[in-house]
């Protein structure tokens, strides 16, 4: 079972590398394809705003990182808990404020590994 906690870990880490990727360094060009939502003459002057929060995404990934090396068993899985519990409210947030489809791609990972961690 460590080994799908693992798994899912790193799924959450990527796709905040993936955010923050997105949201640094291809805010005026890729991500016009992702949040097609959003207006299209809001994406340069939103470059530095979403620079900002993908570095909050770098942050939350690199935590999420940091758990594998940590060989401490309670040390751990403390240090994941807190990291996908921080995913897991910004994608609640995020949910709430700005798309429903938040929830999916960036809570529900969270939450299932939350629940995995609490309940092994």
């Amino acid at each position: 079972m460590n080994i799908i906690i693992n798994i899912l870990i790193g799924i959450v880490a990527l796709l905040h590398l993936y955010f923050l990727w997105l949201e640094m360094f291809a805010w005026t060009t890729r991500a016009k394809k992702v949040f097609r939502n959003f207006p299209a003459d809001l994406f340069e002057p939103t470059k530095t705003l979403a620079a900002n929060q993908g570095l909050y995404n770098g942050f939350l990934a690199a935590g999420l990182i940091w758990s594998f090396f940590i060989n401490d068993a309670l040390w751990k899985t403390n240090i994941s808990l807190f990291f996908l519990g921080c995913v897991a409210i910004a994608g609640i947030y995020g949910a709430l404020t700005a798309d429903k489809k938040i929830f999916f791609v960036q809570a529900l990972p969270a939450l299932l590994g939350i629940l995995l961690l609490l309940v092994l």
